[in-house]
């Protein structure tokens, strides 16, 4: 009966997220939802953007915490390991949710671009969205998410642990899903204060994360990694190598 539950949990935490992750496009986007980064104004700017700071660090510093080895090996103490990257997913899905709820727009428009450079920069924010989407599949789509996992434990099996080669994007980047983000966050038509404080908290946020995670993968990969950083830049596009790369489950 367990096994039943744990999959349903895990199925609905994907779905959830599925929603959620098409949510936050529109939201950067600033198109198809009521209510998006931009719409409408704050009567007190500096506390908005020290609002909407603290809201990204809401969500950032649990999901990079979530992600580490040491969490994983406390949390597992507690619930099965079947379901601990689902549970990663329920939290994720709870705190973007809860950013793009309770976000206070500073309305002041930065930027706005119209015609042809619109079409461009519309093209550049799903071009990046698109990259981190590619991205999960190069690794490991359905272990990231938790999803072979659950399908594993339903049948009583072990999920096999994620493997990836460096192909395609991972080619180029040592973080191609990070730089996905980046494009999408700051390519947009329309960057009014409100979108810049997103966009400049999330780099933030993005650019520690990838700091903790490089030690991790160096402690995890030994020369391997080692190899690979002397090849490839972490976020932009480098020298091909033919090794064999294993990201860590937040990549």
């Amino acid at each position: 009966m367990f096994r039943v539950l744990a999959f349903v949990y895990g199925l609905a935490a994907y779905v959830v997220f599925l929603v959620v992750f098409l949510w936050l496009i529109a939201f950067i986007g600033d198109f198809a939802v009521p209510k998006t980064i931009n719409s409408g104004t704050s009567e007190n700017a500096l506390f908005a953007a020290i609002w909407d700071l603290a809201l990204i660090a809401l969500f950032g510093v649990p999901h990079s915490v979530m992600a580490r080895t040491g969490f994983k090996r406390w949390i597992t103490t507690m619930i099965s390991p079947a379901i601990e990257r689902s549970t990663y997913m329920w939290v994720t899905n709870a705190l973007l949710a809860l950013l793009m709820w309770q976000w206070q727009p500073i309305g002041t428009v930065i930027w706005q671009a119209h015609g042809a450079l619109q079409i461009v920069l519309y093209g550049l924010f799903a071009f990046g969205w698109l990259v981190l989407l590619i991205s999960t599949f190069l690794t490991d789509h359905f272990y990231l998410f938790g999803l072979k996992q659950i399908t594993a434990h339903l049948r009583n099996q072990a999920a096999a642990p994620m493997k990836f080669r460096v192909i395609l994007f991972y080619k180029l980047v040592r973080h191609p899903m990070m730089l996905g983000i980046l494009i999408a966050i700051w390519f947009v038509p329309t960057m009014a204060v409100g979108g810049l404080v997103f966009a400049a908290g999330m780099t933030a946020y993005i650019l520690i994360g990838i700091y903790f995670e490089e030690r991790g993968l160096e402690a995890e990969l030994g020369a391997d990694y080692q190899a690979y950083k002397q090849t490839t830049l972490i976020l932009l596009p480098g020298v091909r190598v033919g090794m064999k790369h294993v990201p860590s489950d937040n990549e």
